[in-house]
């Protein structure tokens, strides 16, 4: 008896670790702090209910518990935020300091009333990818589909949330950072890459990447700038669903693709993609 207590308190503080970031995340899916209160309530019921001695990574299986009751709790709204928003005259007001201290700067009321007018599935893929560099590997089971179509979910929701001018200086920009780490990864410029990379930078391989050699997920910036430094001279620059990117390829197949997320002009996460069936579903187009 004691022992099952021991281990409940355990997982107990290994949750409130991880609790802030669970609110925040619920909250820019919900925009409302008591819905998000209870969606993060809900994920710990499910934490303490299950075996969780086979899991594996606390962090990963929280975020999405709580993903797929955020999805659900949006599901069920149906229609009515959107019918609400016709009568929403003063966004700003509908929200409190201390929420605005929660969403932060990222996410103010006036994108939340944009983030309301996407689908539950745009809003999830957009927020999660966007706003929290999860791979869309791990979206698409959340999901219940492919990367591929999460990948659109999310560039459907961006398109929305941006709009095209915006989306076109973002697009621009990603081609420049790009550009500028293939640049400094060729060469073996170990200073240049560290300027582009962010300090919390993720590369992850998918399966089929790590069986060809690459490590599953390499964490810093000074991991991944050894990682890269005096590597990718048979990469080509190439569009990735309409954003920058680079590719590997052989006989003019492509075998490798890097996606790359790009935060005010920093590399925040790099995406080995080498599944056949989810490069055959991705929109590539090489550049130079």
């Amino acid at each position: 008896m004691g022992g099952q207590r021991d281990e409940l308190d355990l997982v107990a503080r290994e949750f409130e670790l991880q609790r802030g970031r669970l609110q925040a995340l619920a909250q820019r899916m919900l925009g409302s702090a008591a819905e998000a209160e209870d969606a993060v309530q809900e994920s710990w019921l499910r934490l303490s209910r299950s075996e969780t001695e086979g899991i594996e990574n606390l962090a990963g299986w929280l975020t999405t518990v709580v993903s797929r009751v955020c999805l659900n709790m949006l599901q069920s709204r149906g229609t009515r935020r959107e019918d609400a928003l016709e009568d929403y005259d003063a966004p700003e007001a509908a929200f409190g300091p201390e929420q605005e201290a929660l969403l932060g700067d990222s996410i103010g009321a006036a994108l939340l009333v944009v983030l309301d007018t996407l689908t539950p599935t745009e809003r999830l893929a957009f927020v999660l990818h966007d706003m929290f560099a999860v791979p869309f590997e791990d979206i698409a089971p959340i999901l219940g589909k492919t990367p591929a179509a999460a990948r659109q979910l999310a560039s459907r929701g961006r398109r929305r949330v941006r709009g095209v001018d915006e989306i076109a200086t973002d697009r621009d920009r990603q081609q420049e950072v790009v550009d500028a780490f293939l640049a400094a990864s060729r060469g073996g410029d170990f200073a240049a890459l560290l300027e582009l990379l962010d300090p919390d930078v993720v590369v992850r391989a998918d399966a089929i990447g790590i069986t060809m050699g690459a490590e599953p997920e390499v964490r810093g910036a000074q991991a991944v700038a050894t990682t890269f430094a005096g590597r990718a001279k048979a990469a080509r620059p190439a569009l990735v669903d309409g954003l920058a990117g680079l590719v590997w390829t052989t006989g003019g197949v492509p075998r490798v693709v890097f996606d790359f997320t790009v935060v005010d002009g920093r590399i925040t996460a790099i995406e080995l993609l080498a599944d056949p069936g989810l490069l055959g579903e991705l929109d590539l187009e090489l550049r130079g």
